[in-house]
C-alpha cells in the first residue's frame, strides 16, 4: 500500500508533468532527474529555471548547480531553481546556505469537474486565431508586446489540445480571456485574465467557467491552475468556484555577484 506521501508526490508528479506540457519550454536539457528547462524567445519562469523532479536525486548538488550556471549563462538567463515537492530538502538547504532569495511562492490548485454545475455556462467555440487572442490579452495587460513571438511559438508547440477563450464587448474591447490545454482527464486553466479597466464585474469568473465547460465537455473530470500566492482575490474567485490546493512551488534566485 503506498504511503500518503508517495501519493501525494504521485500527484505532483503527474500536475508537473502536464503542466511542462501545456507551458513547454524551447530547449530542456536533463542532468540526472533535473530538467533544465530554457526559452530564448520569453522570459517566464517555468520555461526558464531547473526543475528537480526527485527527492532521491541529491549528489554532488555543488557541482550541478555550477554546471547549470554556466548553460543558464551561455543562454543569457539568469539561473533559477524552481522548486516544488519534487526537489530534495538537501538542494533547499544548499541555497538557503548560500543566500538564494525565494520568491514568488504559488499555489497549485484542482477541482472535481464530475460534480461542476456548469449547465448555465456559455458555451463557446474556441478561438483558432493565436494572434488575436494574444493581442487581446497584451491589451488587457497580460502580456508584454514584445513576448507575442516567443508566446505564438509556445502556444504553437503545446502537446495538448488547446482552447482559446476571449470575450469582448460590441465594438471589440476585450472583456476577458483564458487559455485552457486538456491532457485526458485533465484540463488545466492559464492566463485567466479580466480587462483591469473593467473589475468586478464578473467577466474573468464566466471566462473560466467557460474555459472549464469546454474541458468537461471534451472528457476532462478535473480541471487544475496555479496563482501566485500573494494574489488573494484570484485566489478567492478560484476557491469560490471549487478549487482547492494540491501543493505549492517557489523560485529560487541566487544572490547578486553569483558566478557559479
Amino acid at each position: 500500500m503506498p504511503t500518503q506521501m508517495q501519493s501525494e508526490l504521485a500527484e505532483v508528479r503527474r500536475l508537473e508533468a502536464v503542466s511542462f506540457r501545456s507551458w513547454p519550454a524551447s530547449s530542456v536539457d536533463y542532468d540526472g532527474t533535473w530538467a533544465i528547462r530554457l526559452t530564448a524567445g520569453h522570459p517566464s519562469k517555468r520555461i526558464n529555471s531547473v526543475n528537480a523532479l526527485d527527492r532521491a536525486d541529491h549528489s554532488d548538488l555543488e557541482r550541478r548547480i555550477s554546471r547549470a550556471a554556466r548553460r543558464f549563462h551561455s543562454f543569457g538567463r539568469p539561473l533559477v531553481f524552481r522548486q516544488s515537492p519534487l526537489a530534495p530538502p538537501e538542494l533547499d538547504n544548499i541555497l538557503d546556505a548560500r543566500g538564494w532569495r525565494r520568491f514568488d511562492e504559488t499555489i497549485v490548485m484542482t477541482r472535481d469537474l464530475r460534480d461542476a454545475d456548469l449547465s448555465e455556462t456559455f458555451d463557446q467555440v474556441p478561438l483558432k486565431d493565436v494572434g488575436r487572442w494574444i493581442d487581446q490579452c497584451i491589451v488587457m495587460k497580460s502580456f508584454d508586446g514584445a513576448v507575442k513571438p516567443g508566446l505564438s511559438e509556445i502556444i504553437g508547440n503545446v502537446q495538448g489540445e488547446v482552447g482559446l477563450f476571449l470575450s469582448e464587448d460590441d465594438v471589440g474591447k476585450p472583456l476577458a480571456a483564458a487559455m485552457a490545454v486538456r491532457f485526458g482527464d485533465l484540463v488545466g486553466l492559464f492566463e485567466v485574465v479580466a480587462n483591469p479597466q473593467l473589475l468586478r464585474k464578473g467577466y474573468g469568473r464566466r471566462i473560466m467557467r467557460t474555459a472549464m465547460l469546454w474541458g468537461q465537455e471534451n472528457g476532462a473530470t478535473r480541471a487544475w491552475l496555479q496563482v501566485v500566492a500573494a494574489n488573494e482575490p484570484a485566489i478567492g474567485l478560484y476557491e469560490s468556484e471549487g478549487f482547492h490546493q494540491a501543493y505549492r512551488y517557489s523560485y529560487r534566485i541566487a544572490p547578486e555577484g553569483y558566478q557559479g
